[in-house]
């Protein structure tokens, strides 16, 4: 029986090689996705309105101590108001940050009606959420009108 060559001994070595290094990073990528998927914050809803319109409404729920994030771009001196209702009657919350967290006045557990000139441009978030961090859900509808 003839002996294999170098060469061939080498590119044996290397394909398994190959192979295994293959696996390994097919198990490190399916790994991160599966934790990408299972945890991390999410983007917030960015809130746009329809060409020739200054208001829009936002239906959602939130369950047990679940937040709604949405974003939405602002000049300053603009008007902003924010009406949001609930089914059970006050059930849901929403909070206002403005482009460096600033809180404007709202505190987070009891707002379902804001209306005020914006003080700068930016980005504004807005979170929603139940003012309790029991069991449950809260359907809310949020109507943002920008002016």
């Amino acid at each position: 029986m003839a002996r294999p060559s170098l060469v061939e001994i080498c590119s044996s070595y290397l394909r398994k090689s190959v192979f295994i290094c293959g696996w390994f990073l097919l198990l490190i990528g399916s790994g991160s996705a599966a934790l990408a998927q299972g945890g991390g914050k999410a983007e917030p809803n960015r809130i746009e309105f329809k060409h020739g319109t200054t208001s829009t409404t936002i239906s959602g729920v939130v369950r047990g101590d679940e937040e709604a994030e949405y974003v939405l771009a602002a000049r300053q001196g603009q008007k902003l108001t924010i009406k949001l209702t609930s089914t059970s009657v006050k059930s849901s919350v929403f909070q206002i940050l403005g482009p460096d967290n600033d809180k404007l006045g709202l505190e987070h557990d009891a707002n379902f009606d804001y209306s005020g000139l914006l003080p700068k441009t930016g980005d504004y978030f807005i979170t929603v959420r139940r003012p309790t961090q029991s069991k449950g859900l809260s359907r809310y509808k949020m109507t943002v009108t920008i002016r």
